[in-house]
C-alpha cells in the first residue's frame, strides 16, 4: 500500500545526546546496531530515503526515548525541549510533505511544559505530544507519572489545544527490575518497555485523568504493549474486588478508557493476530500504522503490513485514514493524490 502514514518514528539532536546514556541499547542489541540507529537518528534526510522505499508517505517524527523525561534538572529540561521542537521544526521546513513531529516537553516544569506545547503546536506546526513515560524531577529515582497532581495545568493546556499525547516507553526504574534481574536483554523493548508503559497506562485510566479531561486522546505503540489482551482478565479481578482497598478514582470501567481515550499503532509489532485482537478490543478507527524507525526497518513493517488479509478499506483506514484525521494532517485522498501525479 502506498500512501501510508507512520507515527512512531525518532530523531535525536546533538543536545539529546549529551544527556542521552546509550551503553544499555549498545549491550542489549550489538556495537553495529547501535551505531547504525545513532546514524539514523541524527539525519531525517535517511528516514524520507527509507519511506520511498516502504510506501511512507508521512512520518510524525519524536525526540528518541528517554529523552527530555531523563534529564533531572527543570530548568536544563526546558532547554533541551525547546532545541528538539526547533530542530523538528527545521527538518519540517525542508521535508514539508514528508515529516512532521510531536513537541517534546519537560514535564519537570509543568508550567513550562504547557507554554512550549503551544508554542510547538500553534507557532511551529507540531502534532501533539510525545511523552517517554515517567519524568525523573531529582536524584535516587525521584519521578513523576502522568497522573500525579502537579501537571493539571499541562493537561489542561492539552485539552484547549486539542492535541492527542503518545505515551513512549522508556526502560523501568532499576528498583523495579527484580523480576527480571540478571537478564539484561530484557530491561529494554523486548520486555521492560511493555509492562513499564502498559502499567503507565493503567495509572491514567484508574486516575479519573479521562473523567475530568474526556476528550483527551491517548496513543500507545506495540499493539497498546500487551493491554487489549491483558485488560479483561485485569477488569474481571477489579470487578471482583470492588468491595476491598482501591486507589481508583474512575468513573467508569477500563475497557471504556481503553476504548474511547487512547489510539494503538503497529509499531514494532508486526504480527496478525495481535492485529485483529486489537482491532476487536478498540475498533477498528483507532489503530493506525506505524514501524518505530530507526530501532525498526520500514521496509519489514511496511510489507507485513501490505500483505496481510485484510480487505482494502481496512488498510487503507489503519495505514493512513484514521492518522489523518486524527492530527488533521489534511492529506488528499490517495484518489486525489493519484488522480494529480497522473494529470502532472
Amino acid at each position: 500500500m502506498e500512501g501510508k502514514i507512520a507515527l512512531e518514528e525518532h530523531f535525536s539532536t546533538e543536545l539529546n545526546n549529551k544527556y542521552w546514556d546509550a551503553e544499555g541499547e549498545e549491550g542489549r542489541n550489538g556495537e553495529d546496531y547501535s551505531k547504525d540507529v545513532a546514524r539514523k537518528l541524527a539525519d531525517p534526510d535517511l528516514c524520507v530515503a527509507e519511506m520511498d522505499r516502504a510506501g511512507i508517505q508521512m512520518c510524525i517524527m519524536s525526540l528518541t526515548s528517554p529523552g527530555v523525561q531523563s534529564v533531572e534538572d527543570p530548568e536544563e529540561a526546558v532547554e533541551l525541549a525547546r532545541n528538539a521542537n526547533d530542530y523538528a521544526y527545521s527538518f519540517i521546513q525542508k521535508h514539508p510533505d514528508r515529516l512532521t513531529s510531536f513537541a517534546s516537553v519537560a514535564l519537570q516544569n509543568p508550567e513550562a511544559a504547557a507554554d512550549e506545547l503551544e508554542r510547538a503546536v500553534t507557532k511551529l506546526g507540531l502534532k501533539g505530544v510525545l511523552i517517554n513515560g515517567y519524568s525523573n524531577i531529582g536524584p535516587n529515582e525521584q519521578v513523576q507519572y502522568l497522573d500525579e497532581a502537579p501537571l493539571d495545568v499541562f493537561w489542561e493546556r492539552m485539552v484547549k489545544l486539542n492535541v492527542p499525547m503518545y505515551l513512549h516507553p522508556r526502560e523501568p526504574l532499576p528498583s523495579q527490575r527484580r523480576s527480571i534481574q540478571g537478564y539484561p536483554e530484557l530491561v529494554g523493548s523486548a520486555w521492560g518497555f511493555g509492562y513499564e508503559t502498559a502499567s503507565h497506562a493503567v495509572r491514567l485510566m484508574l486516575s479519573g485523568l479521562f473523567d475530568r479531561y474526556p476528550t483527551l486522546q491517548v496513543i500507545l505503540g506495540h499493539l497498546g504493549e500487551g493491554l487489549p489482551y491483558m485488560l479483561p482478565r485485569l477488569q474481571h479481578r477489579l470487578d471482583m474486588q470492588r468491595f476491598g482497598s482501591k486507589g481508583s478514582k474512575a468513573k467508569h470501567r477500563t475497557g471504556y478508557y481503553l476504548a474511547n481515550n487512547f489510539h494503538l499503532t503497529t509499531s514494532g509489532h508486526f504480527h496478525a493476530r495481535p492485529l485483529l485482537e486489537a482491532i476487536d478490543q478498540v475498533g477498528i478507527d483507532r489503530i493506525m500504522f506505524s514501524t518505530d524507525y530507526p530501532y525498526e526497518h520500514m521496509d519489514a513493517g511496511s510489507r507485513w503490513f501490505d500483505d496481510i488479509l485484510l480487505d482494502n478499506q481496512t488498510k487503507l483506514q489503519i495505514g493512513r485514514e484514521n492518522a489523518n484525521k486524527l492530527f488533521s494532517l489534511n492529506l488528499p485522498s490517495l484518489e486525489e493524490s493519484n488522480a494529480a501525479t497522473s494529470a502532472s
